[in-house]
């Protein structure tokens, strides 16, 4: 595959993330708890997961392989955990922007770990991205902003947590297949949810009946498909330009909110999406250039 294919992947994956604001606030409104919500996505992606590596072809993994993949899900259950908890003293569109630091994190990350110093591409496509994000939420032109200390520290957390899982996603367990990876990565953070959520639903009949249809597409969108689309393009890709691919999730996100729950989205927030898109343009154009340039200088070496 080419590298082109693999961004376009990662970008799917944070598509993913998109969708799942609109179903949390269907399940919300049918009265489930955010106990409920959570573990039911999580349970139901990682057996969605699993069902899949059963008509996969196997391989062999050893048992320190399969430790390391499950702690390298941990910040993925986290990730959650945290977010939720900043969404019970911020309002969403402050949360998500919290959540959205990501896109810088992810190439600090880059730069610390892999000695790969950030391009001033890179660093005008993410001042692009955090300008579309403050106007794809809606925050700059709201009169009134509350800001709580500990929800502020809950959503960053949730953005450190989920760098440090796209992060693990590029590094480790490169030669374990796709899915067999997507499924230890997404039963480590399964195994988080369960200890702060304990799924006391599965004994409930009626309520377990009720939250499936939304577990399930919960469990497919925001736990099944992610890790498997980050552990196909991430390694070929990296963080850095990872996290920018991953800033797909506010689009989508503001774009289903007008389509399936009919909520007002202003010129503001439209003209928000399309600087976010533009951003994740320009870091991937720039990345083309910069390869095309780097093979032309070897071909004129040799």
């Amino acid at each position: 595959m080419k590298t082109w294919q693999y961004a376009l992947i990662v970008f799917l994956g944070g598509c993913c993330y998109g969708v799942l604001s609109t179903f949390v606030k269907l399940a919300y409104a049918a009265n489930f708890s955010v106990t409920v919500v959570t573990g039911s996505q999580y349970l139901f992606g990682v057996l969605l997961t699993w069902v899949l590596v059963l008509f996969t072809k196997k391989q062999k993994i050893t048992l320190k392989q399969a430790f390391r993949l499950l702690l390298s899900g941990i910040p993925f259950g986290l990730t959650g955990v945290f977010y939720y908890q900043a969404l019970q003293t911020l309002n969403a569109s402050l949360a998500i922007i919290f959540l959205f630091q990501f896109v810088w994190i992810g190439t600090l990350f880059e730069w610390i770990f892999n000695k790969k110093k950030p391009t001033k591409g890179k660093i005008t496509s993410i001042c692009i991205l955090i300008i579309g994000s403050l106007l794809a939420a809606g925050l700059i032109t709201k009169s009134e902003v509350v800001l709580s200390l500990q929800g502020s520290v809950w959503g960053l957390l949730s953005a450190l947590t989920f760098t440090t899982f796209i992060f693990l996603s590029s590094s480790v367990g490169k030669n374990t297949p796709p899915v067999m990876k997507s499924a230890f990565l997404s039963t480590g953070g399964l195994m988080v949810v369960l200890i702060v959520y304990p799924p006391m639903f599965l004994f409930d009949l009626p309520v377990l009946m009720g939250i499936a249809p939304y577990g399930l597409l919960l469990g497919l969108f925001g736990v099944a498909l992610p890790p498997l689309l980050f552990s196909i393009g991430m390694p070929h890709i990296g963080p850095g330009l990872g996290t920018i691919l991953t800033a797909s999730e506010l689009p989508v996100a503001v774009t289903l909110s007008a389509l399936i729950l009919v909520e007002y989205v202003s010129f503001s927030q439209w003209l928000g999406v399309v600087i976010i898109l533009i951003g994740i343009a320009s870091s991937n154009l720039t990345r083309k250039d910069r390869t095309e340039s780097v093979s032309i200088q070897k071909k004129s070496v040799s």
